[in-house]
């Protein structure tokens, strides 16, 4: 039952159907994802972070 319920993205409110019984809008799942301490992929999503922050820095820096 937990994963059946849903969220609407517009007014907030929350039911089990496929859209908004109240403004008509898109629902999404309001649980978080599964949290597991082997994270396969960290290594990946810290390294693409360094990247993305060093490229803003250089931008930013560049700009001033």
């Amino acid at each position: 039952m937990r994963w059946m319920l849903r969220k609407c993205v517009k007014c907030g409110s929350y039911t089990l159907k496929d859209r908004c019984p109240y403004c008509g809008g898109e629902v999404r799942c309001p649980h978080p994802a599964k949290f597991s301490p082997e994270d396969k992929y960290g290594k990946y999503r810290r390294m693409l972070k360094r990247l993305v922050m060093r490229e803003f820095s250089q931008a930013s820096s560049a700009s001033s």
